[in-house]
C-alpha cells in the first residue's frame, strides 16, 4: 500500500512538472501589452484618490485605501494573467475610459486657476518643480514586478493559466520568463552603487560591505534549496539545474557586478553590459558553450557533476549581469537631480524612445542572430528584458506626470507615493504655499505601494512560501476556473495585506 502511495505521489509531481514544462511562449508584443497595463491602473487609482479627496471631505481608512489599492493594482494582474488574457486590449480600453473620465471630471471641478484657459495651465505646470526624495516611478517599477511574479508562480499550475505565458523551455518569449530579468533590473537602479551609499572609504571596503550584504540570499537560497529537496517538491530542471535556484543567482550576479564597479567607472555601466552581451553571444555561436548548455559535457544531456547539473543556472549568470549593468545605467540617469516638470518629459521620453530602438535592435538580432532565450539568457533575451523594462519605467513615469497634472489644478490633492508639487518662485505665491504645506501635513501614508516597496523581499518569500502550501496542499491541475481564480485573489490578498499591516506598524524586515 504504501508502495502504490509512493507512485501515485511520484505521478501528481511528475504531472505537474509536465504541465509547466515544453513551451513556446508567445508574441513580445503581447507580454509587453500585459506589462504596460498597470501603469494605467496605477494612474487610475491616483486620479480616483484626488477626485474622492475633493468630494468627500472626511479622508479614506487604513481599510477602505488598502481595497482601493488592492482592487487597482492587484485584481486587474490577476485577470489579466488568467481569465482576461486573451481580452488584454479590452482591459484598456476600460482603463483609458475610467482614467480619461477621472481627469476629465477633475479638469472640470479644479479649484486652481479656474477661469484660466488650458494652454495657460499647461505653461504653469511646466514651470513646477517636484520635490521628492524617492522616484514615484522606480517603487512602482518594482511592486508591479513583485506583484506580477507573486501571482505568476502559482497561476501558472492552474489551467486557467494560459500555457503561452509559461517560462519557455528553449526559445521564445513567455511572460514568466520577464520575472527574474525584471527584478534583477529593479534592483540595479535602487542599488547601493547608484545611491552612493559606499562613496566613503577604500574599495577593499566597499567591496567587504557588498559582499556581507550578501549573506541573507545564501541563506535563502540554501533553504530553499534543502525545503525543495526534503520535501520533494515539483521543479522545472531546465529553468536553473538540480541544485541552482533564483538567489543562487542574485548572488552571483551582486558579486560579479560588484568586481565590476569598482574596475569601471558607473556611468559607463552601459558599456560594458553591451560588451558582456556581444562577447557571451559570440561565445555560444562560435565556441562549444550553447552546446554545454543544452546537451552537458558529454552532449547527452548529463547532471553528473556540479557543473552539468547546474549548466542552466551557472552559465546564464552572464546574461542577467549585462541586464544588471544596464539597471545601473538606468538608475543613475533616472535619479539624478532635477527640478521642474519639463525635465521629467524629457525623462520619459528619452527611456520611451531608447525602449523603441531597443524593440527594434531586438527584431533584428532574432531575425539575424538568435531568437531569444530565457535558459541561455543570451543577447536577444538581455534586450528584450531591457527593452520591457524600460517600456514599463516610461510607462509609469508618464502616468506620475499626468497624475501631477491633476493634483495641480485641485487644491490640497495628496496621493501616496507621488511626487510632491513645489511651484517656480515667480508663480502664485498663495497657492505655492498650499502645495506645499498642505501636501506635507495630509500626504496620505496608507499605501499598498509603499508597503510592498519597503518588504519587498519579504513578499516575496510569503508569496514562495504560500505558492507552496497551495501547491501541497490542492490539486490545483484539477481545478476549476472560478475555484483558481477565487484562490489566487485571496492568496494574493492574503499575502499584501501581511505586508500592508506591518506598514502600517511601521516596521521593516531586513535580514542584515
Amino acid at each position: 500500500m504504501a508502495s502504490g502511495g509512493e507512485e501515485e505521489k511520484m505521478s501528481q509531481k511528475q504531472m505537474k512538472e509536465a504541465f509547466v514544462s515544453n513551451q513556446n511562449g508567445t508574441s513580445v508584443l503581447e507580454i509587453t501589452e500585459g506589462l504596460c497595463l498597470p501603469a494605467l491602473c496605477v494612474l487610475c487609482r491616483g486620479l480616483l484618490i484626488i477626485l474622492s479627496q475633493h468630494l468627500c471631505s472626511s479622508s479614506h481608512n487604513s481599510r477602505t485605501r488598502f481595497l482601493v489599492d488592492f482592487a487597482f493594482l492587484i485584481v486587474p494582474l490577476v485577470t489579466t494573467l488568467t481569465i482576461f488574457s486573451s481580452f488584454v486590449l479590452l482591459e484598456y480600453l476600460v482603463a483609458i475610459i475610467l482614467g480619461a473620465g477621472l481627469l476629465y471630471e477633475i479638469y472640470c471641478r479644479r479649484t486652481c486657476y479656474a477661469r484660466m484657459p488650458f494652454q495657460k495651465i499647461c505653461e504653469k505646470f511646466l514651470k513646477v518643480s517636484l520635490e521628492s526624495e524617492h522616484i514615484p516611478a522606480i517603487s512602482c517599477f518594482r511592486v508591479v514586478n513583485s506583484a506580477f511574479t507573486a501571482v505568476a508562480i502559482l497561476a501558472v499550475d492552474f489551467p486557467l493559466f494560459p500555457r503561452r505565458y509559461a517560462k519557455t523551455e528553449l526559445y521564445g518569449t513567455g511572460a514568466m520568463d520577464y520575472g527574474v530579468g525584471g527584478f534583477i533590473f529593479g534592483s540595479a537602479m535602487v542599488s547601493p552603487e547608484v545611491r552612493r551609499k559606499y562613496t566613503k572609504g577604500s574599495r577593499l571596503c566597499y567591496l567587504t560591505k557588498s559582499l556581507y550584504s550578501l549573506w541573507p540570499l545564501v541563506f535563502l537560497g540554501m533553504g530553499r534549496l534543502v525545503a525543495i529537496k526534503s520535501i520533494d517538491y515539483q521543479e522545472h530542471l531546465t529553468e536553473y539545474g538540480v541544485h541552482w535556484n533564483f538567489f543562487f543567482t542574485l548572488i552571483a550576479v551582486k558579486l560579479i557586478t560588484s568586481l565590476l564597479l569598482i574596475i569601471f567607472p558607473l556611468n559607463k555601466s552601459w558599456i560594458v553590459a553591451i560588451s558582456i552581451t556581444a562577447l557571451y553571444q559570440l561565445a555560444l555561436d562560435f565556441t562549444p558553450l550553447k552546446s554545454l548548455i543544452l546537451y552537458g559535457t558529454d552532449g547527452s544531456g548529463t547532471r553528473v557533476g556540479l557543473l552539468n547539473a547546474n549548466r542552466e543556472g551557472i552559465i546564464s549568470v552572464l546574461g542577467y549581469v549585462a541586464v544588471h549593468m544596464a539597471g545601473v545605467q538606468t538608475g543613475l540617469y533616472v535619479l539624478k537631480e532635477r527640478s521642474h516638470i519639463k525635465d521629467w518629459i524629457k525623462v520619459a521620453y528619452c527611456i520611451l524612445l531608447t525602449a523603441i530602438g531597443l524593440f527594434i535592435s531586438l527584431y533584428i538580432v532574432q531575425v539575424n542572430v538568435e531568437v531569444a532565450s530565457r535558459r541561455m539568457a543570451n543577447l536577444a533575451f538581455c534586450i528584450w528584458i531591457v527593452a520591457s523594462c524600460l517600456i514599463l519605467l516610461s510607462s509609469l513615469l508618464l502616468g506620475d506626470i499626468i497624475l501631477s497634472f491633476a493634483k495641480f489644478v485641485i487644491k490640497e490633492a495628496a496621493v501616496p507615493c507621488s511626487w510632491k508639487l513645489i511651484q517656480s518662485p515667480t508663480a502664485n505665491k498663495k497657492h505655492l504655499e498650499s502645495i506645499v504645506s498642505e501636501a506635507k501635513r495630509k500626504e496620505p501614508t496608507l499605501c499598498l505601494i509603499t508597503a510592498m516597496n519597503r518588504n519587498q523581499l519579504l513578499f516575496f518569500l510569503l508569496s514562495n512560501v504560500t505558492t507552496g502550501l497551495v501547491n501541497l496542499s490542492i490539486d490545483t491541475l484539477h481545478s476549476s476556473t472560478p475555484w483558481a481564480l477565487c484562490l489566487l485573489n485571496l492568496y494574493m490578498f492574503t499575502n499584501c495585506l501581511i505586508i500592508y499591516v506591518l506598514h502600517l506598524q511601521d516596521k521593516t524586515i531586513k535580514f542584515w
